[in-house]
Protein backbone atom coordinates (compact mmCIF):
# COMPACT_ATOMS: atom_id res chain seq x y z
CA UNK A 1 0.00 0.00 0.00
CA UNK A 2 1.25 3.43 -0.95
CA UNK A 3 1.97 6.69 0.86
CA UNK A 4 -1.29 8.18 2.11
CA UNK A 5 -1.97 12.17 0.76
CA UNK A 6 -4.21 14.50 2.12
CA UNK A 7 -5.70 17.34 0.24
CA UNK A 8 -6.17 20.78 2.04
CA UNK A 9 -8.93 21.79 -0.05
CA UNK A 10 -11.58 18.77 -0.19
CA UNK A 11 -9.95 16.84 2.81
CA UNK A 12 -9.59 14.19 0.76
CA UNK A 13 -6.72 11.16 0.96
CA UNK A 14 -5.35 10.02 -2.34
CA UNK A 15 -3.40 7.04 -1.50
CA UNK A 16 -0.31 6.99 -4.15
CA UNK A 17 0.77 3.80 -5.81
CA UNK A 18 3.29 1.62 -5.60
CA UNK A 19 5.82 2.68 -8.38
CA UNK A 20 5.57 0.02 -11.79
CA UNK A 21 8.73 -0.23 -13.65
CA UNK A 22 7.02 1.18 -17.15
CA UNK A 23 8.30 4.99 -18.39
CA UNK A 24 5.34 7.38 -19.73
CA UNK A 25 7.30 9.43 -22.27
CA UNK A 26 6.80 13.00 -22.01
CA UNK A 27 6.92 14.26 -25.05
CA UNK A 28 7.50 18.18 -24.61
CA UNK A 29 4.99 20.83 -24.33
CA UNK A 30 4.00 22.89 -21.34
CA UNK A 31 3.63 21.67 -18.21
CA UNK A 32 3.42 23.62 -15.70
CA UNK A 33 2.96 23.76 -11.70
CA UNK A 34 2.23 26.62 -9.30
CA UNK A 35 2.48 25.83 -5.29
CA UNK A 36 2.30 28.04 -2.05
CA UNK A 37 5.24 28.34 0.09
CA UNK A 38 4.54 24.87 1.86
CA UNK A 39 4.65 23.21 -1.78
CA UNK A 40 1.25 22.65 -1.36
CA UNK A 41 -0.49 22.89 -5.47
CA UNK A 42 -2.16 26.09 -6.22
CA UNK A 43 -2.63 25.16 -10.06
CA UNK A 44 -1.62 22.80 -12.62
CA UNK A 45 -2.23 23.10 -16.55
CA UNK A 46 -3.52 20.61 -18.72
CA UNK A 47 -0.75 18.71 -19.93
CA UNK A 48 0.79 17.91 -16.13
CA UNK A 49 -3.19 17.00 -15.36
CA UNK A 50 -2.73 14.66 -18.45
CA UNK A 51 0.59 12.87 -17.92
CA UNK A 52 0.28 12.71 -14.37
CA UNK A 53 -3.21 11.48 -14.65
CA UNK A 54 -4.58 13.47 -11.63
CA UNK A 55 -7.66 15.43 -12.13
CA UNK A 56 -7.67 19.07 -11.12
CA UNK A 57 -9.71 18.54 -8.07
CA UNK A 58 -6.70 16.07 -7.02
CA UNK A 59 -4.29 18.45 -7.43
CA UNK A 60 -5.17 21.71 -6.15
CA UNK A 61 -4.92 21.70 -2.09
CA UNK A 62 -2.08 18.70 -2.04
CA UNK A 63 1.15 18.70 -1.83
CA UNK A 64 3.52 18.72 -4.75
CA UNK A 65 4.88 15.41 -3.40
CA UNK A 66 1.82 13.86 -4.84
CA UNK A 67 3.82 12.75 -7.74
CA UNK A 68 7.21 12.11 -6.22
CA UNK A 69 8.71 9.03 -6.81
CA UNK A 70 10.39 6.75 -4.14
CA UNK A 71 13.49 6.62 -6.11
CA UNK A 72 14.21 9.97 -5.44
CA UNK A 73 16.39 10.48 -2.32
CA UNK A 74 15.55 13.06 0.29
CA UNK A 75 18.65 14.86 0.02
CA UNK A 76 17.88 16.13 -3.84
CA UNK A 77 14.87 17.96 -2.83
CA UNK A 78 16.25 19.54 0.74
CA UNK A 79 18.94 21.05 -1.80
CA UNK A 80 16.12 22.32 -4.14
CA UNK A 81 13.83 23.43 -1.03
CA UNK A 82 17.37 25.03 0.14
CA UNK A 83 17.68 27.04 -3.06
CA UNK A 84 14.42 28.04 -3.83
CA UNK A 85 13.79 29.42 -0.04
CA UNK A 86 16.50 31.67 -0.50
CA UNK A 87 14.59 33.48 -3.61
CA UNK A 88 16.66 31.74 -6.18
CA UNK A 89 16.21 29.73 -9.06
CA UNK A 90 16.74 25.94 -9.15
CA UNK A 91 17.16 23.16 -12.00
CA UNK A 92 17.60 19.61 -11.73
CA UNK A 93 16.22 16.19 -13.59
CA UNK A 94 13.40 14.61 -11.82
CA UNK A 95 11.70 11.21 -11.79
CA UNK A 96 8.19 11.43 -10.99
CA UNK A 97 5.47 9.07 -10.40
CA UNK A 98 1.72 8.86 -12.39
CA UNK A 99 -1.10 8.22 -10.39
CA UNK A 100 -0.68 4.59 -12.03
CA UNK A 101 2.69 4.36 -10.60
CA UNK A 102 4.45 4.59 -13.63
CA UNK A 103 7.41 7.20 -14.24
CA UNK A 104 7.83 9.91 -16.40
CA UNK A 105 11.72 11.81 -16.30
CA UNK A 106 12.10 15.53 -16.55
CA UNK A 107 14.37 18.32 -15.87
CA UNK A 108 12.33 20.56 -13.42
CA UNK A 109 12.94 24.80 -13.25
CA UNK A 110 11.43 26.27 -10.14
CA UNK A 111 11.36 30.13 -9.80
CA UNK A 112 9.85 31.95 -6.21
CA UNK A 113 6.79 34.14 -7.19
CA UNK A 114 7.08 37.54 -4.81
CA UNK A 115 4.68 40.32 -4.19
CA UNK A 116 5.08 43.93 -3.97
CA UNK A 117 7.45 43.52 -1.20
CA UNK A 118 9.83 41.15 -2.36
CA UNK A 119 8.73 38.38 -0.03
CA UNK A 120 8.58 34.65 -1.61
CA UNK A 121 4.46 34.09 -1.92
CA UNK A 122 5.10 30.70 -3.97
CA UNK A 123 7.08 28.73 -6.28
CA UNK A 124 6.26 28.21 -9.81
CA UNK A 125 7.92 25.09 -11.78
CA UNK A 126 8.58 24.12 -15.92
CA UNK A 127 9.50 20.97 -17.00
CA UNK A 128 11.51 20.31 -20.50
CA UNK A 129 12.19 16.51 -21.90
CA UNK A 130 15.45 15.86 -20.43
CA UNK A 131 18.84 14.52 -22.49
CA UNK A 132 18.94 10.89 -21.55
CA UNK A 133 22.77 11.02 -21.03
CA UNK A 134 22.40 13.81 -18.24
CA UNK A 135 19.02 12.15 -17.08
CA UNK A 136 20.96 8.45 -16.99
CA UNK A 137 23.64 10.61 -14.88
CA UNK A 138 21.37 11.78 -12.52
CA UNK A 139 19.45 8.32 -11.68
CA UNK A 140 22.54 6.89 -11.20
CA UNK A 141 23.75 9.33 -8.51
CA UNK A 142 20.13 9.06 -7.10
CA UNK A 143 20.64 5.67 -6.66
CA UNK A 144 23.84 5.62 -4.44
CA UNK A 145 22.16 9.00 -2.23
CA UNK A 146 18.97 6.42 -2.19
CA UNK A 147 21.60 3.49 -0.74
CA UNK A 148 23.21 6.10 1.59
CA UNK A 149 19.99 6.89 3.02
CA UNK A 150 19.00 3.37 3.48
CA UNK A 151 22.23 3.04 5.44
Amino acid sequence: MGKTIKNIITGKTITKPEPVDTEVPFDGGVMITETDTAGIITYANRKFRELTGYTKEELIGSPHSINRHPDMPKAAFAGMWDTIKNGNYWEGYVKNMTNEGKYYLVIVSIKPKFDENGKITGYIAGRKVPDADAMNRALAQYKEMKAAEAS
